[in-house]
């Protein structure tokens, strides 16, 4: 009979074969065949080499955070002047952010009548989960770019089945049933800012609410759209300021609908990673790793304002813990915590182009101005 010590003391035979752990997403993107780009921060969207991609019918490129965690990732796609991207529907959620150009898409169920709409640049939407749709482009001169946020990574980690993933037949009536005004640009305000719609037409001229939980001057929009687990929320903040820092789960794309600045992004309490990322219309930020603090700053001469695309909050730390201070367990730096560092960053950025910083009412030591105290303020 075998004992337990000798139980523990079986060694494993050195000649055997290490087991092929498989990565069912990275092995798709080398089967695409599709440029894939690995960083975190982008100055213009538009700029952004791409490489052909048969599935879209046209050309595009994959990014991937620097980070085997991957929540989410990014499809860049451009349709060429005239043409059409290939008819497809797919088990993972995908929110669409209008680059540059102009066009319309086409959204239906096997068997149903087709939903059509129009987009321009600054246009947001959702494809309907495993609904048909196709994009058209309504210039015969110039591209159309689109930046697709997707939950691509974990869905087909978790299935390892292609087939069943872009080929599956079944029908989320629950989500999209072929309703005519579906994508109207129709929605319902909901407590929080909640705003539940599936087109916003321009999301860089969209009505936004007070949020003073996140600094000085600030207005924000949540955004619930087609259903969706992944999320959405365009912040906007007050020339001269900036927000305070927070950190939550990696994944979130943050698109600069307007204005110039910059982020800080580190891991830990030192700030000995430091990274500053600059930024302008049409750049983007994406949040790189599990718990990284980011600080986003109004360095120019008008109001900035991003779109967030996230996964969903609950699923990486717990509903609003990026509100609360990380004095009270939370994820966020309030001003009169933060680093000395952080405001002689910003206002040295400031000098440089001949702009008063305005955070005298949040934080002592700045030598500026007193600025907006309100969400409403400007």
């Amino acid at each position: 009979m075998t004992t337990d010590a000798e139980i523990r003391r079986a060694e494993t035979p050195d000649n055997l074969e290490v087991f092929p752990e498989p990565d069912a997403y990275l092995d798709w993107q080398r089967d695409e065949g599709v440029k894939v780009i690995v960083d975190y921060a982008f100055e213009d969207l538009t700029r952004i080499e791409l490489g052909d991609w048969e599935r879209k019918g046209g050309r595009g490129a994959i990014i991937n955070i620097p980070n085997p965690l991957l929540l989410n990732d990014s499809h860049i796609v451009e349709i060429s002047p005239g043409g059409s991207s290939e008819p497809e529907h797919h088990l993972y959620e995908e929110m669409v952010y209008i680059v540059s150009g102009r066009g319309a898409t086409s959204v239906w169920l096997e068997g149903g009548a087709e939903q059509t709409f129009e987009w321009h640049a600054g246009s947001l939407f959702s494809i309907p989960l495993n609904a048909w749709y196709r994009h058209f482009n309504a210039s015969g001169t110039e591209p159309a770019r689109y930046l697709g946020v997707t939950n691509a990574p974990p869905v087909l980690r978790w299935w390892r089945n292609r087939e069943f993933v872009f080929n599956n037949d079944f029908r989320f009536t629950d989500r999209f049933g072929g309703d005519g005004d579906y994508f109207s640009g129709s929605g319902t305000l909901y407590q929080r800012r909640k705003w539940a719609s599936n087109f916003i037409p321009n999301a860089p001229d969209m009505q936004l609410y007070d949020y003073l939980t996140r600094g000085a001057g600030g207005v924000n929009a949540s955004l619930e759209m087609a259903g969706n687990v992944t999320k959405a929320h365009i912040s906007e903040f007050p020339v001269g300021t900036y927000k305070k820092a927070h950190r939550h789960g990696p994944g979130a794309h943050l698109v600069i609908l307007s204005g110039e600045g910059f982020s800080l992004l580190w891991n830990g309490d030192e700030q000995s990673d430091l990274r500053k990322a600059d930024w302008k219309t049409g750049g983007m930020v994406i949040v790189p790793a599990d718990r990284t603090f980011h600080q986003h700053f109004n360095g120019g001469p008008t109001r900035a304002r991003y779109l967030a695309l996230r996964p969903g909050t609950g699923l990486v730390n717990g509903p609003r813990s990026s509100d609360l201070s990380v004095n009270e367990g939370g994820g966020q730096i309030e001003y009169e915590d933060e680093s000395p560092r952080v405001h002689e960053i910003f206002e040295a950025e400031l000098a440089k182009n001949g702009a008063p910083c305005r955070m005298k009412a949040f934080i002592p030591w700045c030598t500026g101005e007193v600025g907006p105290t309100r969400a409403r303020d400007t």
